[in-house]
């Protein structure tokens, strides 16, 4: 399939998705794929594309150019799952104001937030950052 091609279904899928996700209210996406005769095989394979490019998109804009040529080079073509975990931390009450814990930054997203320092790795802090575009 040539590139032409592609960019033509592209962006009709892109007009189904949209129209899909302004349905009327309580419809289903799956009345709404069989009122108008679409797979929903199809619906999700092409709503997975256009994400994940959105995705790329997205991420590529948040690297200055210099990471962008860092990054090629040294990280492998698939990034690992990054996985969450709590880590405790214990401040202790009365001491000085140096061991408590002054966020730098702050990411909140509904019910979550994640809280940085100035002392964050530039690697982990573009690993945050490109999870929380992923899952917003």
């Amino acid at each position: 399939m040539d590139k032409t091609t592609h960019e033509v279904r592209l962006n009709r899928w892109r007009q189904i998705i949209d129209q899909c996700q302004s349905r009327p209210e309580g419809q289903t996406a799956k009345q709404w794929l069989a009122e108008n005769h679409i797979s929903s095989k199809s619906y999700y394979y092409w709503l997975r594309k256009i994400r994940r490019q959105a995705y790329e998109q997205a991420a590529g804009e948040i690297q200055v150019p210099e990471q962008k040529a860092i990054n090629s080079a040294v990280l492998p073509k698939e990034q690992p799952q990054i996985a969450f975990a709590e880590i405790p931390f214990q401040v202790n009450v009365g001491s000085s104001s140096e061991s408590v814990f002054r966020p730098t930054a702050v990411i909140k997203i509904e019910n979550a937030s994640v809280a940085f320092s100035n002392s964050v790795s530039d690697r982990l802090l573009s690993g945050v950052i490109r999870e929380v575009i992923r899952h917003a």
